[in-house]
């Protein structure tokens, strides 16, 4: 992997990504294939919208069907029939979401099989030997995620906990692609220059920013990122994890981020809340119901310039598939599109002026 940043206006970068012989445009978007799908496309079909790297997650891919199936089937690349690079979390942030049922000691985390029940064992050196066998061209390093509100005792017993994990991904990690490494510490400053401050001393291919996006305010998600992205080593790709809306991938590139991944696109688009230039359009309305015009006059995706609002709502109503697919074709490639602009106006030295533009329309429609 090379990373280079070939425009800069204030913090926002653009850059080129390229893993094995495939450059990726930054900053991009990473929709999410969790179980080796983004659901209700083909890989074809992504291609179409903009994709050019997607995430899989190594935790659920490990349970069902399980890494070393994919592995002896040639790895997740030809399993699923991706082309293109592929990012896999680690999975620790499922771990956080099932936190209830989860156990966490210092050589790793004990939690019972969101499929049947069945007790699972994470540690660094598993996570590791997952993502190898699904031969990631991006893995993660596993780390303990703190929900909002939390301490700054409760977070940075986990930040340190996360470091030392860090440290046994690298030590362990056995995989032909990159190692990512995650800082933690939630909204304490003093805990994310700590942990940034291990990660780099251990030496990663790139730096994520984890345990955002998990009940704390947009201001201090904005502010942890204005004071800690900065810092993170210039000459690497920089990844915040599960965000977001438009407005915070505008304002996360702001402070410097050059990679993001959410299912918000996706899974809005399967309950029918679409983005477009104009605004959220909600597709369930009834107001919808006769509106003959595209869904985006602004767009040139396959959806907006084939069909109505009208036939939209119509299949959305009759609980048909290809109304998940049509419309996840639309947000993901509202989504691509935002990034082209976003690169764009950083190339044109005005993306101050193009984040108060967009950010401005988002605030009224929403």
């Amino acid at each position: 992997m090379s990373f280079k940043v070939v425009a800069s206006d204030a913090n926002a970068r653009a850059g080129e990504l390229t893993i094995r012989n495939q450059v990726v445009l930054t900053p991009v978007f990473m929709p999410c294939g969790t179980y080796g799908t983004v659901k209700s496309l083909t890989p074809m079909q992504l291609r179409d919208t903009g994709t050019t790297i997607l995430l899989g997650n190594a935790l659920h891919l490990a349970i069902r069907p399980g890494h070393e199936l994919i592995g002896e089937l040639g790895g997740l690349h030809e399993f699923m029939q991706w082309r293109g690079p592929i990012l896999t979390d680690s999975g620790g942030y499922q771990v956080f979401s099932l936190q209830e049922k989860t156990k966490v000691d210092d050589d790793g985390v004990s939690f019972q099989s969101p499929v049947d029940g069945s007790p699972v064992r994470l540690t660094p050196e598993t996570s590791m030997d997952v993502q190898t066998a699904l031969g990631s061209d991006i893995a993660m390093v596993l780390d303990q995620c703190t929900r909002y509100p939390v301490s700054h005792k409760d977070a940075r017993t986990a930040m340190i906990r996360s470091m030392q994990w860090a440290q046994i991904c690298r030590d362990s990690y056995r995989g032909t692609g990159e190692l990512f490494g995650i800082t933690q510490g939630s909204v304490y400053e003093d805990l994310r220059q700590e942990s940034l401050e291990a990660l780099t001393s251990i030496g990663f291919d790139g730096y994520a920013i984890g345990g955002l996006s998990v009940g704390e305010s947009p201001e201090q998600m904005y502010a942890t990122l204005n004071q800690i992205v900065p810092s993170m080593p210039q000459e690497r790709p920089r990844y915040l994890m599960g965000v977001g809306t438009p407005i915070d991938l505008l304002m996360s590139v702001q402070a410097g981020v050059d990679m993001f991944d959410c299912v918000l696109p996706t899974r809005n688009a399967r309950n029918g809340y679409l983005f477009t230039s104009e605004g959220v359009v909600k597709i369930r309305n009834a107001t919808y119901k006769k509106q003959f015009d595209a869904l985006d006059p602004s767009c040139s995706c396959y959806t907006c310039k084939s069909f109505s609002r009208a036939y939209l709502h119509h299949l959305d109503k009759c609980g048909e598939m290809l109304a998940a697919t049509l419309m996840s074709i639309h947000n993901l490639y509202y989504y691509h599109n935002l990034m082209r602009e976003i690169r764009d106006s950083i190339e044109q030295g005005c993306f101050l002026q193009y984040r108060k533009r967009i950010g401005q329309s988002w605030e009224v429609a929403s």
